[in-house]
């Protein structure tokens, strides 16, 4: 969306709402610039945002904010969250459930400040990508936003500091924990080690992981893979449970984990009654806690992490940085939950917002409402110059730099 002369309605409030965190003018200016670009430029990198406006400084100026100009990333975030809770359908509460996933981030040279080679499972190959570990919320309403990323370093990268994702799994916890932020943790089982588990348990503090089919547990005096487990269960023992539209059957069994400093219920799956092989694993720390309870905790795992990480990347630029200064990089991930979380609070499911004339329910849907927005402003602007101030087609065409 080229040639835009006026900021959109959802940047005007997040404007209000957090430009004071900014200490003048052209530093609030930027922020608002940024935003708007990640919600509709089609580069949304600092060249390609800046270039987005009719009337603005030199991208320069737009670098060194996000590069070197001093504001802090972290207040901007802790503000976020604290926005959140002034609205009713994206408040904490205790059946909130807090997923922590990681995602590999495209770059397109090596020269950026923490990429490195790592292993895409999804697309089966290497890739160049940043590796952040993010942790989410996802509400009773079904809104979900990020909390709180980590950027993984190897540890040829930096020796001294280097924490493995484990370690920066932990660190999101505590964060979560720190803020009394209520829900359940759920993740995958990359994280499901003896350590992350003790840890969150220690904190007493509910979770529900997935459990690979190798992992080692005790059942009845004996210690075994759960895949071995999982074939002595017999059919009579399993039962119904509906997951989605679909019926599929359980079984649940409280167990221990060799290393793991407490007991966990066990859930095993399968297709059919008859299955020879379960589908999946999970357990949870919450012995007490009916099937419906764990798989209505764990289905939000993927709303909450891999809806942020698609959204992110197809529509707001998450990958698009090319800064090689760290600190760029990580402010410009700030800025993407900002962008995201400025929509997530639009979607609604019954009303039409105002500056849309419509129901908006995904953030591409969104993005492309705020597009629009922005291109009608742009018209009436330039029906105005012509009509009421005797611009010419030229003039104007020069002011909006698309002569």
């Amino acid at each position: 969306m080229p040639a835009i002369v006026e900021f959109p309605t959802v940047v005007k409030r997040a404007l209000e709402e957090f430009g004071p965190l900014f200490e003048n003018e052209p530093s609030r200016r930027h922020f608002a610039e940024y935003l708007t670009g990640l919600l509709v430029a089609e580069r949304k990198n600092v060249s390609g945002i800046n270039a987005e406006f009719a009337v603005t400084t030199d991208q320069s100026c737009l670098n060194r904010w996000i590069n070197e100009v001093s504001w802090d990333a972290k207040e901007l975030n802790e503000k976020r969250l604290e926005w959140h809770q002034s609205k009713s359908a994206t408040r904490y509460s205790a059946k909130g459930v807090i997923p922590i996933d990681n995602v590999l981030i495209d770059h397109s040279g090596e020269l950026i400040k923490d990429v490195g080679w790592f292993w895409d499972h999804a697309e089966a190959r290497f890739k160049i990508a940043h590796n952040y570990v993010i942790v989410n919320y996802v509400c009773t309403s079904g809104k979900h936003y990020p909390l709180e990323f980590r950027r993984f370093r190897k540890e040829e990268q930096d020796q001294t500091s280097f924490k493995k994702q484990t370690e920066l799994f932990r660190e999101l916890v505590d964060f979560v924990v720190e803020r009394d932020i209520p829900g359940a943790f759920a993740f995958d089982c990359f994280f499901t080690s003896k350590e992350n588990l003790n840890h969150i348990n220690g904190l007493d503090r509910d979770y529900v992981a997935d459990l690979k089919f190798n992992r080692k547990v005790w059942f009845k005096g004996r210690e075994l893979k759960a895949s071995e487990l999982a074939t002595q269960i017999p059919e009579e023992a399993r039962k119904p449970v509906s997951v989605g539209d679909k019926n599929q059957w359980y079984f649940t069994k409280t167990v221990h984990i060799p290393d793991v400093d407490h007991p966990v219920r066990m859930v095993i799956l399968w297709k059919r009654k008859n299955g020879k092989e379960a589908i999946k694993m999970m357990i949870t720390n919450r012995t007490h806690w009916e099937i419906n309870r764990i798989l209505r905790v764990y289905r939000k795992r993927w709303a909450g992490t891999e809806t942020f990480h698609r959204d992110g990347k197809q529509h707001l630029g998450m990958g698009d940085c090319q800064l090689r200064n760290g600190e760029g990089q990580t402010r410009h991930m700030y800025l993407v939950m900002m962008a995201y979380s400025l929509l997530v609070v639009q979607m609604r499911h019954g009303c039409a917002r105002e500056w849309t004339h419509t129901v908006l329910t995904t953030i591409g849907e969104a993005c492309r409402a705020i597009g629009k927005e922005t291109m009608a402003r742009t018209i009436d602007w330039a029906i105005q110059r012509a009509t009421h101030h005797g611009w010419n087609q030229h003039e104007i065409h020069a002011h909006l730099a698309i002569a």
